[in-house]
């Protein structure tokens, strides 16, 4: 049974993708997380600081590459914010299914 299905899909999608790494698994899992609470609404606003923390994320620049990545395979649509004072606005593709 399967009581969470965007987290099965992600898995699934990622089971082959060697371009995926534990940044990148620990930042989705953050943004998933992020939308569960914001009600499984696209897109989710995103503030960098505490996304970070969430997933464990230490350096800027990890983060950058790992939100990039994850944008540019199609997992996810970022809208980086334009400066720190504004969210960034992340939706997770719900067409994330098996490879």
């Amino acid at each position: 049974m399967d009581i969470f299905p965007p987290l099965t899909d992600f898995y699934c999608a990622i089971e082959a993708d060697n371009r995926i790494g534990t940044s990148h698994i620990s930042l989705y899992m953050a943004l998933l997380q992020q939308w569960n609470i914001s009600g499984g609404i696209n897109p989710i606003h995103v503030k960098r600081d505490e996304i970070m923390e969430r997933a464990k994320i230490l350096a800027r620049h990890t983060y950058n590459k790992c939100m990039n990545d994850l944008n540019k395979y199609g997992y996810i649509i970022y809208e980086p914010a334009p400066n720190g004072s504004v969210c960034s606005r992340v939706s997770l593709n719900e067409r994330v299914k098996k490879q």
